[in-house]
């Protein structure tokens, strides 16, 4: 048995507790306890890390024929995440063999579970540190989006996972996505109200509840909400879509330039609203905008699928490079890794064909959930 894991054990038996304690907020929320939870914090996912989850995991259900290709995409970004940081693949006991042998082992490590599908990032939960080598795992009880995909498998994870990851488990009071969170590390974060203030989650909580519960379970002083749009795709307009920190007080926002799209207004005032918005520091933020293509290859994943999400703010940083999404719009990918490569100076920029997984409405930040360094 691990050090960590002994280690949150012996904090459960000296505080008097199993598992769990509520921390009293009036929510009903099981947690571990108040002294433990109130000193840890989400990092900024720029900082150094462990390694990165993925789930090898794409449903038939759900993608209908698309799933070899999408767990193929799934298998090309481990292996080039597995380039500069280790790797744990999510995978059925059933599909073992077949992930190894699409992903290969070279720094990559697998573990199995049921699972529904690939949106790592929303149902695996959040890690928090403390900054003295604490490390947990805060489980938002996933619901498969306010009940639009099967997710009783999905919903599940976060907790074998924060064992695995030796985390201590801790339960929100709240029901929302990973992707729905951005955060500086410093105390700021930025959240779409279409997804969090949604009766399809959290019904009955006022918007000052929820953002007194996000505050608790991630260690934050404020948050910056955008408006958001429900209803458009599944997430209800998840943040990694809209809005990314690259570091504190500099923000990368999406600005949508087909009049066409309903992304067009959205990000508009979601541009308006960070260029007038000082973090939890007083800080104004910097924004940069970073535009989606306005032309797509032509292939069976993106012509007549209004599911297609050509986001390339949808990235994700890791220990020595930056992974973003390749669209085959040459002036717009050039745009994107010269905008990355200068924001994120001394990372290699790695652009990669992920039209099967934009094919579902997701993205390279969707399918990934990065584990800090403790």
């Amino acid at each position: 048995m691990s050090t960590r894991r002994d280690f949150i054990k012996q904090l459960m038996a000296a505080s008097g507790v199993g598992a769990v304690a509520s921390l009293g907020l009036g929510f009903g929320a099981a947690r571990v306890p108040a002294a433990l939870a109130a000193s840890w914090y989400m990092p900024d996912e720029h900082g150094p890390q462990e390694r990165v989850i993925l789930a090898f995991a794409a449903s038939s259900k759900v993608w209908q024929g698309w799933e070899g290709a999408v767990n193929n995409c799934i298998a090309l970004l481990a292996k080039t995440i597995a380039k500069y940081q280790p790797v744990t693949v999510l995978c059925r006991a059933s599909q073992l063999s077949q992930a190894k042998s699409k992903c290969g082992t070279t720094n990559i490590e697998f573990l199995t579970m049921p699972l529904d599908d690939v949106w790592v990032r929303d149902y695996g939960g959040c890690f928090v540190v403390d900054g003295a080598g604490g490390l947990g795992l805060v489980d938002f009880n996933f619901n498969g989006w306010g009940g639009k995909q099967t997710s009783a498998n999905d919903t599940a994870v976060a907790d074998p996972l924060s064992y695995e990851m030796e985390a201590a488990y801790i339960r929100s009071a709240l029901v929302g996505e990973g992707g729905g969170i951005e955060v500086d590390g410093h105390g700021t974060a930025i959240m779409t109200e279409s997804c969090w203030v949604n009766s399809n989650r959290n019904p009955g909580l006022s918007k000052a509840q929820i953002e007194a519960e996000l505050k608790a379970n991630l260690g934050l002083r404020k948050i910056i909400w955008l408006p958001g749009i429900k209803d458009k795709d599944i997430t209800d307009a998840h943040v990694d879509f809209y809005a990314r920190f690259v570091q504190p007080g500099v923000v990368i926002a999406n600005l949508d330039n087909d009049p066409k799209s309903y992304d067009y207004a959205v990000t508009r005032k979601h541009l308006e609203i960070l260029k007038s918005a000082t973090d939890a520091d007083g800080r104004k933020l910097v924004v940069h905008t970073l535009p989606p293509p306005l032309t797509k290859r032509n292939n069976q994943y993106t012509q007549g699928n209004p599911d297609f999400a050509p986001g390339y703010i949808n990235y994700l940083p890791i220990n020595g490079a930056v992974i973003a999404p390749q669209f085959g719009d040459a002036a717009a990918d050039k745009y994107c890794k010269d905008l990355l490569t200068r924001l994120y100076p001394g990372r290699v920029v790695e652009q990669v064909n992920i039209d099967p997984i934009a094919a579902g409405g997701g993205g390279i930040h969707c399918v990934t959930k990065n584990l800090p360094r403790t």
